[in-house]
């Protein structure tokens, strides 16, 4: 996996953000989701750094990056506090202006930092994703069913910490395996990645804090947002399984359109984890959409 690709660590914002880099070119900014790191992207990853220098990096509480303490109002783990690792990260790699692909957490926190940094972030593109304040509003009984994580991870600690300790693969597998291609896309060495870093002495912790932060500040300052009258101006593509169930619950284009002025998207043929699913298909639109 990531051949050519070098490893390594920045400390930014008072966090170590582990990363992989190569290619040349263009800076690409690769953000994963849960419950997952940046290996997400080893199918895709050495086709990009033909045409961009990337940088899959792994978010603060994920994989190999810093884990920070839990915090008054999750503050640790808001996406505004995440946007600016991968800002800084990217400051640090030399890159002042770059592209950014993200999958869901991952695009949640490309989604601020586009809104916080719009100078810094020239083209995105989002996979599987619909904006989190809209999919919180229009929650219903078979989103709850299928995104059951998403109201687990929010309770308060320990009780979802404990219990994802106890059994990391059970966790794994239960999540992931869950979805519509099952575990077919995650390759023996990728899977084992995930495992590997899910029993990472605080990882519980950060994607608990992750998805706490969502449900509370990150919603906040969505709100204010709006309020605001703050939009996206940049290019925007968003992606979307069609066997997926952001796709079956939502219209993520519409939704997109309600906070994007320049926005076009469509369903492609997977379900949540289209970048391991279906690496070609994705290539093909990245590289047509940000070249």
């Amino acid at each position: 996996m990531f051949a050519g690709f070098l490893k390594d660590q920045r400390h930014v914002n008072g966090v170590d953000i582990a990363y992989r880099i190569g290619g040349s070119g263009p800076g690409l900014l690769l953000l994963h989701g849960h419950p997952q790191t940046h290996v997400i992207w080893h199918k895709v990853a050495e086709q990009l750094a033909e045409h961009f220098t990337v940088i899959a990096a792994d978010l603060r509480g994920y994989g190999d990056s810093s884990k920070p303490p839990a915090s008054d109002h999750h503050t640790h783990y808001s996406k505004r506090e995440m946007a600016k690792d991968s800002v800084e990260l990217m400051k640090a790699l030399g890159f002042e202006q770059f592209s950014v692909l993200a999958h869901d957490r991952g695009a949640r926190v490309a989604h601020r930092l586009a809104l916080d940094h719009p100078a810094a972030v020239q083209r995105m593109v989002l996979l599987d994703i619909a904006p989190t304040l809209s999919m919180y509003a229009q929650t219903n009984e078979a989103f709850a069913r299928a995104y059951w994580h998403w109201f687990f991870l929010i309770r308060p600690a320990p009780l979802p910490e404990t219990l994802i300790e106890a059994d990391p693969d059970a966790y794994l597998r239960s999540v992931m395996g869950s979805r519509s291609a099952g575990l077919k896309p995650f390759t023996a060495d990728a899977f084992g990645e995930y495992l590997r870093c899910l029993q990472l002495q605080g990882t519980a912790r950060g994607i608990c804090e992750d998805y706490r932060a969502s449900a509370s500040i990150d919603l906040e300052h969505d709100r204010a947002d709006i309020q605001a009258g703050k939009y996206l101006h940049l290019p925007l593509l968003v992606l979307w399984g069609a066997e997926g169930t952001v796709g079956r619950c939502f219209e993520p284009l519409k939704e997109w359109q309600h906070v994007a002025t320049d926005v076009r998207g469509k369903a492609l043929p997977a379900g949540h984890y289209i970048a391991e699913e279906i690496p070609e298909l994705l290539l093909a639109e990245v590289l047509g959409f940000l070249r």
